[in-house]
């Protein structure tokens, strides 16, 4: 609900909004402008100072006005022509013209109306309403992907159009909450729509003395009114006698008496005028320059939103499945949560949700972050399928799903089944979904189905699954599951370097063209328009719909796509890649993994691998065009069979993209082993990892255990933990 609420506004009214912001960020630098440009007063000067001064340079003046800025102006009639110009407060003569720019008039009359008049001013209020709630409904979502209010500005990954959405939204929401709010009341006051207040009573005609001709030095309201709370003197009318002078402040209204300066009456502002010239500040700007720009930089950020929303949006319907007959949660029997990273799980879900629909039930698919039992009343069982992200994490959409569990006072009676989905292969396989459960049994929930976990998308484990569900709901339940292949685009092989041969492990460096792309998709960051060292690339199999998923070597800035691959005994992928020869293409698609960058800062890097583990460690270095210091710890075969990138590491040492390279052999008359080679850097481990190095390991499950236990050893001296520096992101892991 609250994901539509936001989604629509800002489709429909995104040129409407995009007017109103750029309009409303150039109009406030306006206010600013001009108090920067409007002459200084002196301090202590009085209102009655001012006006002498002013009408001795304008002897007919008829009105004085002080802008919130401090810009003094006045007007007069000067042989029966008018004249208005800005002051210099110290000798009371023009230095300006009054007049507002014509830039400025045309980007108001924009802004309040888009030259329409009053169906433009509806039009622009309209727009107002949507920012109000597009900024009420963003905050709700951004602190939903946070994982709560409290961690506002937690570390977010993903795409790029993604991120770039919410940091700006971060930043710019409250400003357009206040933006928006004050433009709606300003609306509504111009259409009269809000009470207005009692204007100030005129002075009775025969409490005037008649008499003309003071002047102004000696009028002790005007010689006691600073000039710092005045905002205007009108003049009586030459010759009328019964007219007075009318002096508005900072506190209200005056009426003087032309002939005698005595004060005929005064009104206070009421608090509804505060409260007015208050909303009127907060959105112009006028009194509050500083404030105005802030809001204008905030307000430029609304294109930007809007572009990067709408690419949100449309990646969003690409990579999830269109779930016909979705029912209100009020109304659903059947509840199914969706944990999901790269959006295949959300195909899962629709297969489920397929399947329960026809078999009678009303059923509801969302994500597991919108998990709010308060609006499940009707449900009847929760079914959450859940994927893990990185090492044990959870993915984009259960983000904050075990804080809202926690936190719910009572639990709901509809009992639970989680179903994990993940790839053995992996260590942390289906880590984040054995927490879900663990948190559920924890809570109290009532158990629907035991624990259960899909490897690698597996339709026949899949379809196990909803034999057992179909069981426990009493109802015959089929999911014939049919994986969506991922979108993927030809990769052409350039070169490759052969490796392994004479110990009977083929393994290869295999470098690929960048596929072209339009520049929409680079812009947008689509594709493999911009990925990093560590990122993974999914290879798509002839004969098989489950991606492979391989650690690219390279960046887009080394201009090449490239990976380590070793044939593996019966790998289907593996045997595909490695018998591959320049000119031949295959399928691929790019998944971002930033919990495996090197990330910019110029702090120490520690970097560990084996085999084909170093293929994006070896990414890494290339990279490191900034020369931060990096230590190497490279496990191999032999030397003369296995040493990938040798010559390459040869070089970046000579460069200084390398500080230290450490080899440690596993086969001959000594075998050492990568931990091995750890222990034998331990001093320098340990003082690189003080001055904040990170660490990053590559490789076999078994080298990774090893490497864990030989800086537990190196650490302990220190009271510091693998599980420390990994709490602190400073331990990192791509393993298989």
């Amino acid at each position: 609900m609250i994901r539509t609420l936001h989604r629509w506004p800002g489709l429909v009214a995104l040129v409407l909004l995009t007017i109103l912001a750029l309009s409303g960020a150039a109009l406030s630098v306006f206010p600013a402008a001009e108090r920067l440009a409007a002459p200084r007063t002196e301090a202590g000067l009085t209102v009655a100072v001012l006006a002498e001064r002013i009408r001795s340079a304008y002897p007919g003046v008829e009105q004085i006005r002080r802008a919130p800025s401090g810009r003094v102006i006045a007007y007069w009639f000067d042989a029966g022509a008018p004249g208005a110009a800005v002051i210099y407060p110290e000798t009371g003569q023009g230095v300006a013209s009054a007049d507002p720019s014509q830039t400025e008039r045309w980007l108001t009359n924009l802004h309040r109306s888009l030259f329409l008049d009053d169906a433009g001013r509806l039009a622009t209020a309209a727009g107002a309403a949507a920012m109000l709630i597009l900024a009420l409904s963003g905050a709700v979502l951004v602190a939903r992907r946070a994982g709560g209010w409290r961690r506002w500005f937690a570390r977010l990954r993903g795409p790029l159009p993604g991120r770039l959405h919410v940091e700006i939204a971060r930043i710019a929401v409250a400003g357009l909450l206040l933006s928006s709010a004050t433009a709606l009341w300003m609306a509504a006051s111009t259409f009269g729509l809000l009470p207005t207040a009692t204007a100030p009573a005129a002075p009775v005609p025969n409490h005037v003395s008649g008499q003309v001709g003071a002047a102004l030095g000696v009028m002790d309201v005007l010689a006691q009114t600073p000039v710092a709370e005045f905002r205007e003197l009108s003049f009586p009318y030459p010759g009328d006698a019964t007219d007075v002078f009318t002096l508005k402040t900072d506190r209200g209204t005056g009426y003087l008496d032309q002939g005698t300066g005595t004060l005929l009456g005064w009104v206070d502002l009421t608090t509804w005028e505060h409260v007015t010239e208050t909303i009127y500040m907060l959105h112009t700007g006028r009194g509050a320059a500083t404030l105005g720009l802030a809001l204008g930089l905030m307000a430029l950020g609304v294109p930007v939103m809007g572009v990067t929303g709408v690419v949100v949006w449309l990646a969003g319907r690409r990579a999830r499945p269109k779930i016909s007959g979705n029912v209100a949660a009020g109304r659903a029997e059947t509840i199914i949560l969706v944990g999901s990273e790269g959006g295949s799980t959300w195909s899962f879900a629709a297969t489920l949700h397929r399947a329960l629909t026809e078999a009678g039930q009303a059923v509801h698919v969302a994500p597991m972050s919108a998990f709010d039992p308060a609006r499940s009343g009707k449900a009847q069982r929760f079914l959450i399928l859940a994927a893990t992200y990185g090492d044990g994490s959870a993915p984009a959409s259960a983000k904050g799903f075990l804080d809202r569990l926690t936190g719910l006072d009572a639990v709901p009676l509809a009992p639970v089944a989680v179903l994990g989905f993940g790839d053995r292969n992996y260590p942390a396989f289906c880590a984040f979904a054995r927490d879900v459960a663990d948190a559920i049994e924890a809570k109290g929930f009532e158990r629907l189905l035991p624990y259960d976990t899909i490897d690698r998308q597996s339709p026949q484990d899949f379809a196990r699954w909803g034999h057992s569900l179909g069981a426990a709901l009493g109802i015959p339940l089929e999911l014939a599951h049919q994986p969506v292949p991922p979108a993927t685009e030809p990769l052409t092989l350039t070169s490759r370097r052969d490796y392994g041969a004479e110990v009977q492990a083929p393994t290869a460096i295999l470098r690929f063209a960048v596929p072209e792309m339009s520049a929409w998709r680079r812009l947008t960051g689509q594709g493999m328009s911009r990925f990093q060292a560590g990122d993974l690339l999914g290879i798509l199999p002839e004969g098989s719909t489950v991606p492979r998923f391989y650690s690219l070597a390279s960046g887009s800035r080394d201009g090449f796509v490239e990976i380590v691959v070793k044939k593996q005994a019966g790998g289907l992928c593996s045997g595909q890649l490695v018998a591959l020869q320049p000119g031949d293409r295959v399928a691929a698609f790019l998944r971002r993994n930033p919990g495996f960058h090197a990330g910019r800062q110029s702090r120490p890097l520690i970097l560990i691998g084996a085999g084909t583990g170093i293929g994006p460690l070896a990414g890494i270095v290339r990279g490191n065009t900034q020369l931060r210091p990096i230590l190497l710890v490279f496990g191999m075969r032999h030397p003369d069979s296995d040493f990938l990138y040798r010559e390459n590491l040869v070089a970046w040492q000579g460069e200084g993209r390398l500080a230290r390279l450490v080899t440690a052999v596993s086969r001959g008359d000594r075998p050492h082993y990568v931990q091995d080679a750890l222990r034998g850097e331990a001093a320098q481990v340990a003082r690189m990892i003080r001055d904040g190095a990170r660490v990053m390991v590559c490789g076999g499950r078994g080298m990774a255990a090893g490497v864990s236990d030989a800086l537990a050893e190196i650490l302990a001296p220190a009271g510091l933990t693998p599980a420390t520096l990994k709490a602190q992101g400073r331990y990192v892991e791509d393993v298989y």
